[in-house]
């Protein structure tokens, strides 16, 4: 049974079992529920209303999808099958139980916990810096792949326990700097620091070490692209899924990915650096990934981003190899696997997540694109054209889409 809960890691930052979570985020796992019928291998999914039931009606022998639509109220009739959440949190935990789930279908409160661990980006921190180590150290093999030198790599993260030394470094740091709550959604838990920090903020830092235990503190890049390199981790065992070529707004919030096969991506990332970079990363990640998350099963990703150097006379790219590690499913695994099952080949796209504030604005944007891309599928593969992936009412807020 799978089952969208977009509020997942806001749940996990928070632990407490009768956590509510923003009205926002529960509208958009009210109006994106269906999403798991792209991305899922479950027959299962849970999505709730009639609105979601003919919209699946409408598609299923076109995409050749079978599934079965349930609602939480009927979870207890299925005590065998697996329980596959955007992501874990003790609030889940207690959703599912009052509904019917079984303990066995769900982790213990000490796997939760260790979730948590591994969630914090106190991990991508120390990531980031063993990533930086060995590839300065590797002299020999950088010079036999031409992977560059030390300035391919970019980035600093710092890890905080204590507001003293966070102002201390952030007073003898010039530049913009970010500020990361330890576990937080995508897009939230983010604050820029611009020259010096105010008082609000400082309040803000104090109250995040109070909370989470500590802070992440990391000086602005010139950033010119985002990416990630997705995996799926089976306790310890790990194998690469595939590349996400993404956008997020300046807040960090996510916008959405371009669709295209990994091959096509290597290509657009090779235009900024040498894909040999990539390769390289791919594999030290695999190993450090099975090392440092070995009781984790489960998607995982890697956000990544190419950034401009301007310390030099001649401008070069570099790359920024560990900015977040994302403990569940997301986006990108949503658009790579959406790609690969419904796309003609070698086509591309794009896959968008977007908002809007008025009741029926959805709906009309919905219509229009309906008219000025008209969608063309030929042997369940999508060769052109707009696709809703969710049902559209004069409700709907938040809209799953993709043009290609």
């Amino acid at each position: 049974m799978i089952l969208f809960n977009p509020w997942h890691d806001l749940s996990l930052a928070n632990f407490a079992a009768n956590y509510t979570p923003p009205a926002s985020s529960i509208k958009l796992s009210e109006d994106l529920s269906l999403l798991p019928i792209w991305y899922g291998n479950s027959k299962i999914v849970i999505a709730e209303g009639d609105h979601n039931r003919l919209y699946l009606e409408k598609i299923k022998d076109l995409f050749n999808i079978s599934c079965q639509l349930i609602s939480l109220e009927t979870i207890s009739s299925y005590p065998e099958e697996k329980i596959l959440p955007w992501g874990w949190s003790p609030a889940l935990k207690r959703i599912l139980i009052k509904h019917g789930a079984n303990e066995q279908q769900m982790p213990n409160m000490e796997q939760l916990k260790q979730l948590r661990q591994y969630s914090d980006r106190k991990n991508a921190v120390e990531v980031l810096r063993e990533l930086q180590v060995d590839f300065s150290n590797q002299h020999v093999i950088k010079s036999s792949i031409n992977i560059g030198n030390s300035k391919t790599l970019c980035g600093e993260s710092y890890y905080f326990d204590n507001l003293d030394e966070l102002l201390k470094y952030l007073n003898s740091t010039p530049g913009d700097k970010a500020l990361k709550m330890p576990i937080s959604g995508s897009g939230r838990g983010l604050i820029w620091i611009l020259g010096d920090i105010t008082d609000k903020q400082t309040d803000w830092s104090r109250r995040v070490i109070r909370e989470q235990g500590g802070i992440v503190a990391e000086p602005k890049l010139n950033k010119v692209r985002d990416f990630a390199l997705e995996f799926y981790i089976d306790k310890g065992l790990v194998s690469f899924t595939g590349y996400s070529l993404f956008k997020s707004a300046s807040s960090g919030s996510y916008i959405g990915n371009e669709l295209m096969s990994d091959n096509q991506i290597e290509q657009r990332l090779s235009e900024y650096v040498s894909i040999n970079i990539i390769h390289y990363l791919r594999d030290s990640l695999h190993d450090k990934l099975s090392a440092r998350f070995t009781d984790y099963t489960g998607y995982l990703g890697v956000d990544m981003m190419i950034c401009k150097n301007s310390d030099s006379i001649q401008i070069t790219n570099s790359v920024q190899p560990c900015v977040e590690i994302n403990m569940r499913m997301n986006m990108g695994v949503v658009a790579h696997t959406f790609y690969k099952r419904f796309v003609k080949p070698n086509a591309e796209g794009v896959f968008k997540i977007k908002y809007f504030k008025r009741p029926g604005s959805a709906l009309s944007f919905h219509k229009k694109k309906q008219r000025e891309s008209t969608l063309n599928v030929a042997n369940n593969k999508i060769e052109s054209g707009y696709l809703a992936l969710t049902p559209v009412t004069n409700n709907t807020h938040y809209i799953a889409y993709v043009i290609i």
